[in-house]
């Protein structure tokens, strides 16, 4: 099987998974990093090479206060505990996101993370932190006008390629599969410019619920499908028909 060189996953459905169960949201959470912690490890291990996680939102700021702390406790005790892990499993861990809006204690969780595990060599997971991809597209325009104010660039000089250099995702291929839980069918402002050519797959699977066997059948999926980057398939002759 042909895996995609970059799947992120936007992991939905934690809340309803628990109100479903007439649990509270903070167990639905804690359910949903247990599915995170095993479809991390099965990614590593059948050798994808790179996995974006959306974890926390630039708009899930304005959950209630309560919900927010768990989340960031929940973040911190994760990381605490599986960076071990993540080195054994070979796997470095990066972030992507405006980490100025993180509690200190979470940076600090963050950078140690990063630090224990940059020397890994195989799959580079990320988590997609207080990201939001309108304003990382922002924050990259605002850039790109300073360097020409300044007269260090060009408006010419400006073409897609280039503009890709100023995201936060510019050391990583774009995604080749995003897959979204929970039956919505929508990007949330997750990797809006990076998934000009992705292809998409909704699982109507809350993210508790969404198990190893899900994700096998998901990678099978992408891999029947046929990628054309808006081309279109050559025409076949009639000699390579009769052939």
């Amino acid at each position: 099987m042909q895996l995609p060189r970059h799947l992120a996953i936007i992991m939905d459905g934690n809340g309803r998974w628990a109100e479903q169960h007439g649990k509270s949201r903070s167990h639905g959470h804690i359910k949903g990093t247990r599915v995170a912690k095993k479809i991390i490890q099965k990614c590593a291990r059948l050798g994808l090479q790179n996995l974006t996680l959306y974890a926390f939102s630039t708009e899930n700021w304005l959950r209630p206060k309560s919900e927010v702390t768990i989340l960031m406790k929940l973040l911190k005790k994760y990381l605490k505990k599986e960076t071990a892990n993540l080195i054994k499993e070979n796997i470095r861990f990066e972030t992507i996101g405006d980490r100025s809006q993180l509690p200190s204690d979470i940076l600090e969780t963050l950078e140690a993370s990063q630090k224990a595990t940059a020397s890994c060599t195989g799959m580079r997971l990320v988590f997609a932190l207080s990201y939001g991809s309108r304003q990382e597209i922002t924050s990259a325009v605002r850039h790109i006008a300073q360097l020409i104010e300044n007269r260090e660039l060009k408006s010419s000089d400006i073409s897609a390629e280039v503009f890709s250099s100023f995201l936060q995702t510019r050391t990583m291929p774009d995604p080749d599969l995003i897959l979204r839980t929970s039956g919505e069918k929508r990007l949330s402002n997750f990797l809006l410019w990076q998934a000009a050519y992705s292809e998409f797959y909704f699982s109507n699977k809350l993210w508790p619920e969404f198990s190893e066997e899900d994700l096998l059948a998901v990678l099978q999926d992408f891999n029947l499908r046929e990628r054309r980057f808006g081309q279109v398939r050559p025409v076949e002759t009639h000699e390579q028909l009769n052939h």
